[in-house]
């Protein structure tokens, strides 16, 4: 019997500073690493592991492409990674390339070169740890395939019934090594890592599942087909630590416990040579993102990507406004931030709102926009999985019955929407590239209406104008979007 102690993290998001919490210095890199550094010391076996997602989300990461996050957690030492969506932010040629700059390996399982097969990345990763052979297999979510459409020589295996092959494939070829514990790292999401848990041989000898995407936390892990199944919720506030006892002889879990770790100043200190390297990276973005935006009446809110927001509605009803259009379609997710305000500057709006993409205007019957609120507000969406979701502009009323999957109300400007009619709607490029996958209608079928046409080509440049001209805006939830359960 042997002890084995698994710590890991997922969906980073370049949150690499510090924040105060109640008086409580809480998160940062730095002081991930002074815990990481502070188990590694005190236990024999220790791997440290990150489930996806280590971009976007901080302007020291935007503002470098990446390169920042790989050198900072050069000095976090992970002792494997697997990609996540949003490691594809800034292309996949360039990942490949941030790849070559990382001291850790980067495993992934089903991203290919479709013309010959060839994978991008090593599938997985096998760690020698106390005499202990430990697997790892990385696992990428669905919407790798939409951040790649416009990258023709990239496929995905998307679905998790293709996952499960891939895993099969890996764990059969292995076997023969004696692996003593198997762990699939994941970016697919909570609820979908049950699934694939599910879906699993017992004889591959799948025994964790760590996983990310869906920015969960738990109490505890779940079991599901014998698998153990965790993920440690999002950023570095926090840290999942699993403590095993491994049977070498029947290379499976005697018993574990798991637990997830607050990184704070009671919890552990500062790694100094990390605040040195973040504190380089900081002095350079503050020159260009330290100046004034603009003042908002208070803070607003973004609690959940599901509802209607306080700043969500502010986004949707500036971008509804300066492009003249009828509706405003939001992204949810495009809003990374819980809250904003009232002080803004230029930093806290580009990490708020990090995807400056262009802006597209799509002309669409009425029906054709109930058949897209429609599958939006899916079961799909209140059951866990991650699914698109979008703010509404003023001027819309849309009131949704779960149980009947019916519209009490779908209104604009006071009158109901006509099927017949012709509205104006705008996209962020990434969702007008995805339409039918997000809206389950082929974009064939709205082009029949008028060409979609780009009306601005930076987003976040029109947030910004806007904002820096009008002082002490301020939204409330105003009943946009009523979701009746």
């Amino acid at each position: 019997m042997k002890k084995l102690t698994i710590l890991h993290s997922n969906d980073l998001h370049g949150d690499f500073l510090p924040e105060d919490i109640n008086g409580v210095m809480t998160g940062g890199v730095a002081r991930l690493s002074g815990y990481v550094n502070k188990v590694r010391s005190e236990e024999e076996n220790v791997i440290y592991c990150i489930a996806g997602d280590m971009f976007r989300g901080s302007v020291i990461d935007s503002e470098f492409l990446g390169i920042s996050t790989i050198e900072i957690l050069n000095m976090l030492a992970p002792d494997v990674v697997t990609v996540g969506n949003h490691e594809t932010d800034y292309g996949l040629a360039h990942l490949l390339f941030v790849e070559k700059c990382a001291h850790f390996p980067i495993i992934n399982a089903n991203l290919h070169i479709r013309t010959n097969g060839a994978r991008l990345f090593k599938p997985y990763h096998i760690m020698e740890v106390g005499g202990m052979k430990i697997l790892f297999i990385g696992i990428l979510t669905e919407e790798v395939m939409a951040q790649t459409r416009n990258e023709g020589v990239i496929g995905s295996f998307v679905d998790i019934g293709e996952a499960v092959e891939e895993i099969g494939r890996i764990c059969n070829t292995y076997r023969a090594i004696d692996i003593d514990l198997t762990v699939l790292l994941t970016h697919i999401g909570h609820e979908e890592d049950k699934k694939l848990a599910q879906q699993l041989d017992p004889d591959w000898g799948v025994d964790i599942i760590i996983g990310g995407h869906s920015h969960t936390f738990i109490e505890k892990p779940d079991i599901v087909n014998g698998i153990i199944v965790a993920q440690a919720g999002t950023g570095t506030d926090q840290v999942g630590r699993f403590d095993l006892n491994i049977d070498e002889e029947i290379n499976c879990i005697a018993d574990f416990t798991w637990q997830n770790i607050p990184i704070d100043d009671q919890t552990c200190e500062d790694d100094p040579s990390i605040d040195s390297v973040i504190d380089y990276y900081k002095d350079q973005t503050d020159k260009k993102y330290n100046r004034l935006v603009t003042h908002l009446k208070r803070r607003l809110t973004h609690p959940s990507r599901y509802c209607e927001t306080e700043l969500g509605g502010l986004f949707a009803d500036i971008l509804r406004e300066t492009m003249n259009l009828d509706v405003m379609l939001l992204a949810s997710g495009s809003v990374r931030n819980p809250e904003l305000g009232p002080t803004v500057l230029f930093c806290d709006l580009c990490e708020c709102f990090p995807y400056d993409d262009s802006l597209y205007m799509l002309k669409v019957t009425g029906a054709q926009f109930k058949q897209m609120i429609t599958f939006m507000l899916r079961d799909e969406v209140w059951e866990g999985s991650h699914c698109e979701f979008y703010q509404l502009s003023a001027g819309m009323r849309v009131v949704w019955d779960c149980n009947t999957h019916h519209f009490l109300d779908f209104s604009f400007r006071g009158l109901p929407v006509e099927d017949g009619k012709i509205y104006t709607i705008g996209l962020q490029h990434y969702h007008y590239s995805g339409f039918e996958e997000f809206f389950n209608i082929p974009l064939e079928e709205v082009t029949k209406n008028g060409k979609p046409k780009v009306i601005s080509t930076s987003t976040r440049t029109v947030l910004d104008e806007y904002l820096s001209v009008h002082q002490n805006l301020d939204r409330k939830v105003s009943g946009r979007l009523v979701i009746l359960r």
